[in-house]
């Protein structure tokens, strides 16, 4: 990573000196499948740049990654590569006013996903490739300036083994002798461009609306064609792009609308123009539940809002990059909730969504949604909870505040304002003080420019009969008090259930804001703080509504009130002040109750973070037992063949402690047990497997057995991760050294890795790790790429060994590298955080 970071007042200082007119990039990929292992390793990268300079004679530098470089020409001289390159960047001096430059390299396959990453699949021996870029690999495919305010138009050709396909950005204009020739792509940034080559399945389709036709494709590898559900990716896709000429009034800028399902990807999607890529994990191999579905839908659509936010019109720098994902973000929800089978989307927004913006948000390393980049290094770390979540919830909160016209018309006008260019913050609030009539610069200073989650509670008085409310008033707490539009909800029972009865929708603002409308209502048994979710905070609870919730949650008709509930009570989890135990236990209590699936696997989330780092030590094995055998009596009284079995099956084998719990999963294995109506597909079988693994129950021969059944690359990550898993030293040992000392594991074997060698009943095994993690980190981070260096710091972290001594080695070795990478301490910070948030928890819940 030295020497290949770019700091923001270079890429300013770089901005200001050129324009870019062009690009040709011409790429040469027949050595993917060369027969020799060395020629795998390069392709060849020839890319023609002109541009112009505002300095005739000034210097500046082009930016590339590449193990070498046979040429460098600019206008018509020739360079020695030797003096000018030096692994990241190109050295250009003396420029004129028009400008060419050509580069001739040889650029390295990626097996980290960064760059142009190369994948063989282990079903067929089929080589596969794609690009993935954000926010600065382009440099590891073609020269360029690599920053997203040097927009330019681009030219792609690429050279492809024979019975290859091939897209990029634009449409196909030829292809003759192995040669794509791609058509010429509207200006767009370095990080946005895109390649996908290989003999990808493919299905086709169109999108028609009036003169408009748009050529959809849909792409994945051959051996997941028998599961792609292609039609119902082009329904959504449809839907979306309906959706969005309506509501922006600007046509999709770009021509084709090709999506591709990607092997070993890191990311959820990318938005690159014309060729959206995704992780091909949302092609489903086995029975999955409409929470999944819908998590897709919802990618395929926070991609397609980016085609006008962060395509169309593009941050400047990547201190706006909440311009696109957070915008991105809140359309994603919004249209799919609007336009799609998936109606309750925004329940899984508060429940799901905000809960990783409440998280990051408490973090040291918590940051304004308009953030401070120094760097590239701050730019990878910033794609979090604060930029994607807490500002689509911000935003969620504005339309609310400006109306949903004024916020739409504004969207309308900035798209038309700055088509195909670079905005910062002030372009944005102009357009919404225009169609809004308010401040938005007041309304930026609080919810943008500002860190931390507020939290509100209801404090209530009541008349002298103590049947009627005299006085109820929202108490906020933060660092910073902020105005809030919100709902306040009054619930009592009715007829069994837990009904809302009253609502006044409020400004709440200060420390203290006393509720107008409620006074003279009847007695709540629940007061609901931000009941709809219209703001950003953490609630809280007055004590009756906390008993009310202890004794009846489950009675809340309200899908999204229930919700908001228990993300309420979490975030008190979180926060030590419920003991774990009381989570626990209400989860038990009115889980088999909940009817929003996708909240339902949240719960079950949380409960084993629960069990594995807040509760009390001494209690985890009494929380155990109670939750497997919650688990099983669920799964046996769940409708059989419904979503609810199948997710309370995964838990299940999740939470599994007991000899007799082991003896059943082998049951399911082997068929000699069952479960009515529960179908134990491949995916199932290895989730299965995974705990037994972990157990001591399936060795090395049972794990290679299953692989046979499925030896596919899906099947290749399960085993890695099952393997990793078993627990001996000797399995760990070669772990550690397959993720820390070696670099052959491509990015999705090192997650799997990772992912099975920390198991919370092994901590013991692990604890020896503790030590090493610390010696070995800032090696890792100097060594490998950052995407391996972010898995590895945070991946590896001792967060098992959650005791004081491992805090105080963590806080050692951050006094003693005071000088290490930024960003590298900024996960350590993050980690050190959630271990003494978990100490706290622990002593909160041995209290109880």
């Amino acid at each position: 990573m030295p020497g290949e970071n770019l700091s923001r007042d270079e890429a300013r200082e770089r901005a200001a000196l050129l324009s870019v007119e062009g690009y040709d990039v011409a790429l040469d990929l027949r050595s993917a499948v060369a027969e020799s292992e060395a020629e795998q390793r390069t392709f060849r990268s020839v890319t023609t740049i002109r541009f112009r300079c505002a300095t005739p004679g000034a210097s500046t530098f082009a930016d590339l990654v590449a193990p070498s470089v046979t040429s460098v020409v600019l206008n018509g001289r020739e360079l020695d590569p030797s003096a000018v390159f030096d692994g990241a960047r190109i050295a250009l001096d003396g420029l004129a006013e028009e400008n060419t430059l050509v580069v001739d390299a040889q650029c390295a396959y990626s097996r980290t996903g960064e760059g142009m990453h190369r994948f063989v699949d282990p079903e067929d021996g089929e080589v596969y490739l794609y690009t993935q870029y954000e926010p600065a690999d382009a440099r590891r495919v073609f020269a360029n300036f690599e920053q997203p305010d040097l927009k330019a138009p681009y030219r792609f050709e690429v050279t492809a083994p024979e019975g290859w396909t091939v897209w990029s950005n634009g449409a196909e204009e030829s292809r003759e002798g192995g040669v794509w020739r791609f058509a010429r792509t509207q200006p767009i940034s370095t990080y946005i461009t895109c390649v996908v080559a290989g003999p990808y399945h493919h299905v086709t389709d169109v999108y028609r609306r009036g003169d408009l036709e748009i050529p959809l494709g849909a792409m994945c590898r051959k051996g997941l064609a028998r599961h792609f559900d292609a039609d119902d990716v082009f329904l959504v896709t449809k839907q979306g792009l309906d959706f969005f000429h309506e509501v922006f009034d600007y046509p999709y800028p770009f021509g084709k609308y090709d999506q591709a399902f990607v092997p070993e990807y890191n990311l959820g999607a990318m938005e690159n123009p014309g060729l959206v890529t995704f992780r091909e994990e949302y092609i489903y191999r086995g029975k999955v539940t409409r929470a999944a579905y819908e998590r897709r839908a919802n990618v395929v659509l926070h991609e397609m809002a980016h085609m006008w936010f962060g395509d169309l019109v593009t941050m400047k720098w990547w201190d706006d990059l909440w311009l696109k994902e957070s915008f991105a973000d809140f359309m994603g929800t919004f249209s799919m909730v609007e336009a799609t089978r998936f109606t309750d989307g925004w329940t899984t927004f508060a429940n799901n969504r905000k809960a990783w913006a409440y998280r990051a948000d408490q973090l040291p390393s918590t940051h304004p949604v308009t953030a401070d980049i120094r760097d590239l290094e701050d730019a990878k770390l910033n794609f979090d909870g604060i930029t994607y979540a807490k500002g689509a919830s911000v935003l969620k909160q504005l339309v609310a505040y400006a109306g949903r016209d004024a916020f739409l018309e504004g969207a309308r006008r900035y798209f038309k304002r700055h088509a195909y260019g670079n905005t910062t913050l002030g372009d944005l609030l102009a357009v919404l003080e225009e169609t809004s009539g308010r401040d938005m610069k007041a309304w930026s200073r609080c919810w943008l420019e500002t860190s931390g989650v507020n939290a509100l509670t209801p404090v209530v008085r009541y008349d002298e009969t103590g049947e009627r409310i005299a006085e109820l008033a929202v108490e906020q707490e933060g660092a910073e008090a902020r105005p809030h539009r919100a709902v306040v909800g009054l619930y009592r029972p009715q007829d069994g259930a837990l009904v809302r009865y009253a609502r006044a929708e409020t400004d709440i603002t200060g420390a203290r804001t006393v509720v107008e409308g409620l006074a003279g209502a009847e007695r709540p048994a629940l007061v609901l703080v931000n009941d709809e979710d219209l703001t950003y905070c953490k609630v809280r609870f007055d004590a009756d509504s906390l008993a009310t919730l202890r004794a009846h949650l489950g009675d809340i008709t309200d899908p999204l009130a229930r919700a908001l509930c228990w993300s309420a009570l979490w975030n008190m989890t979180r926060d030590a002040l419920l003991p774990a135990r009381d989570f626990v236990r209400i989860v038990l209590d009115f889980a088999g109750r909940e009817s929003d699936i996708g909240v339902l696997q949240m719960l079950h989330a949380w409960v084993r973070t629960s069990l594995v780092h807040y509760a009390a030590p001494e209690w985890r094995a009494t929380g155990g037992r109670l939750v497997a055998r919650a688990a099983l009596k669920e799964l046996r009284a769940a409708e059989p063949g419904s979503e609810h079995q199948l997710t309370w099956a995964r838990f299940f084998a999740a939470v599994a402690e007991s000899d007799e719990d082991f003896a059943f999963l082998q049951g399911l294995l082997a068929g000699t047990e069952s479960v009515e109506g529960l179908d134990v597909d491949q995916e199932l079988r290895w989730a299965l497997l995974e705990p037994l693994a972990a157990h001591g129950r399936a060795d090395e021969s049972v794990i290679g057995a299953e692989l046979a059944r499925d030896d596919t690359a899906s099947g290749k990550r399960h085993q890695v991760r099952c393997l990793a898993a078993r627990p001996s030293e000797a399995v760990k040992a070669q772990a550690w050294a397959e993720v820390v000392e070696s670099d052959k594991l491509s990015n999705a074997l090192v997650e799997a890795t990772i992912a099975g060698f920390a198991q919370p009943s092994q901590r013991e095994l692990t604890a020896p790790y503790a030590e090493k993690y610390f010696a070995a980190i800032e090696r890792v981070w100097s060594e490998r790429s950052i995407q391996i260096g972010m898995d590895v710091v945070s991946g590896l972290f001792p967060s098992l060994q959650d005791r004081p001594g491992t805090l105080e080695a963590t806080d050692a070795w951050l006094a003693e590298h005071e000088g290490a990478a930024p960003a590298l301490r900024r996960l350590v910070l993050e980690a050190r955080d959630d271990l003494a948030r978990a100490l706290r928890a622990q002593e909160c819940d041995a209290s109880a």
